[in-house]
C-alpha cells in the first residue's frame, strides 16, 4: 500500500474511532438529561408516523411493544460508522429500556446521514430477545417510499425477523432498513431504576 493510502486509512480509522467514542449517547450532561432527550425523540417519531401513515396508531397500540432509535451515520471514502441511542417500550407494562446502537461498514461513500427509526415488534418474545440479548443485523433490507406530501403514498413497512421497521429522514419516511452490521444493546448508564 502506498504511503499516502496508509495515511488516509489511518486518518479514516481515527475519525471513525473518534465518532464512536464521542457519539454513543444522547446529548446531555446527566443521565436524566439524556433520558429526557431520548424520550422527546421517541414522542416526536411517534407523532410523525401518526401524521404520515393511516392507521399507524392502531398498529402501535396492538403491538406488544416498540423501540425508537436516533442514529447518525458518517461515511468517509471506504469506511462508515454509525452511532445512536433509543428506548424500547413494552406496551403491556409501560416499562422503558434505554438502549444504544452502533455499527461499522465498508464501502465507498462520503457524507453524513441522520435518521430515526421505529421498530414495531410482532410478538413479546421478539421484543424480549431484542431488549435482553441485544440484536445484530447482518443483512440489509430495502424498500423505498416517498412521504405523502411529496405526492406518493406510503407503502408497506420493512419486515425483519418478527418486527417491522419504519425509518424517518429529514425528507420524510423512507422504508429502507439500513441496518447492515448494526448492533443494539442495553445502555447500563441510563437504566438505573
Amino acid at each position: 500500500m502506498p504511503p499516502t493510502a496508509k495515511r488516509l486509512a489511518v486518518f479514516c480509522g481515527l475519525f471513525i474511532a473518534t465518532l464512536l467514542a464521542t457519539g454513543c449517547v444522547a446529548p446531555g450532561q446527566t443521565g436524566i438529561d439524556k433520558r429526557d432527550y431520548i424520550d422527546r425523540t421517541e414522542r416526536e417519531v411517534r407523532t410523525e408516523l401518526y401524521q404520515r401513515i393511516p392507521d399507524f396508531s392502531e398498529e402501535l397500540a396492538e403491538a406488544p411493544g416498540y423501540a425508537v432509535f436516533s442514529n447518525v451515520n458518517v461515511s468517509v471514502l471506504l469506511a462508515s460508522a454509525s452511532v445512536g441511542y433509543g428506548v424500547a417500550v413494552d406496551n403491556d407494562t409501560g416499562e422503558r429500556t434505554y438502549m444504544r446502537m452502533g455499527g461499522l461498514g465498508l464501502g465507498p461513500g462520503l457524507g453524513v446521514k441522520d435518521f430515526r427509526a421505529l421498530f414495531l415488534f410482532d410478538s413479546p418474545e421478539v421484543m424480549q430477545r431484542f431488549v435482553n440479548r441485544g440484536w445484530s443485523f447482518g443483512g440489509q433490507a430495502e424498500a423505498a417510499a416517498k412521504a405523502q406530501d411529496k405526492g406518493a403514498a406510503v407503502g408497506t413497512e420493512v419486515a425483519l425477523d418478527g418486527m417491522r421497521v419504519y425509518q424517518l429522514t429529514e425528507s420524510g419516511i423512507v422504508l429502507q432498513a439500513t441496518l447492515k452490521g448494526t448492533k443494539f444493546w442495553k445502555d447500563k448508564e441510563l437504566n438505573y431504576d
